[in-house]
């Protein structure tokens, strides 16, 4: 089946400071966005879709390693709207069948070799997965800034992305819960309210999100040790 990659980078992520949105702010050079689509060029995609904010004049202007597998279209208000555009804009190629993975924009550090054994892990398999880290600390559960219980870190994991699942599953999905007025927080939680149980496989913890202002720092560590390494 055809591999096509959806991004989105609609959102304006001001939580890691200034007023730039985290997608560009700098990262050993290069922004965070290029940084990530650089290395998402490196599969076998058809297309790497980039839904980005209706009045975003920044990304088309970029310099990427290979320009001619981006598309950027417009996003929506939330996540999965503008994961829906990007599958919209893929809708006439893409077969039912074929996978789509789903990356966050500001994890520039995931490796392709996970990805590679995602891929490979969900070949045969009828919905797909994501990649994850198990649950390492004690979980406490508060209300307030007071501990309320302690809850139980057994099968619990951190979800991560890229997130692959069959375009039509996918397609039908997000849209079964958007009419029902569900906000979900990623591609994986869409399918698993219509049942679906996708696979998780652990992947490298240096594939942070850049969230807070000290995200980028680790991020900046990360990706020179990746190259040190030859990864």
């Amino acid at each position: 089946m055809a591999l096509w990659c959806v991004v989105p980078a609609a959102g304006r992520g001001l939580r890691v400071g200034g007023d730039l949105p985290k997608q560009y702010l700098s990262l050993n050079d290069r922004t965070v966005i290029q940084c990530t689509l650089d290395r998402l060029s490196m599969l076998p995609a058809e297309a790497i879709i980039v839904p980005v904010a209706a009045d975003d004049a920044r990304a088309g202007v970029l310099e990427y390693r290979d320009a001619s597998l981006i598309r950027f279209v417009a996003g929506g208000a939330e996540r999965a709207d503008s994961v829906l555009a990007g599958l919209e804009a893929i809708a006439n190629q893409a077969s039912e069948e074929d996978w789509v993975l789903v990356h966050d924009v500001a994890r520039p550090c995931v490796r392709i070799d996970d990805i590679e054994q995602l891929l490979e892990a969900i070949a045969s398999h009828p919905v797909g997965g994501l990649l994850a880290n198990r649950v390492r600390d004690t979980m406490k559960r508060g209300v307030g800034d007071e501990v309320a219980e302690t809850v139980s870190r057994d099968n619990l994991w951190h979800a991560l992305t890229p997130q692959v699942f069959r375009f039509g599953l996918l397609r039908d999905a997000l849209l079964a819960a958007r009419e029902q007025g569900i906000i979900v927080t990623d591609e994986a939680q869409a399918l698993e309210l219509r049942g679906e149980k996708p696979l998780l496989l652990e992947g490298a913890r240096d594939n942070l999100k850049i969230t807070w202002p000290e995200d980028l720092q680790m991020a900046e560590a990360f990706l020179k040790l990746q190259i040190e390494s030859g990864l």
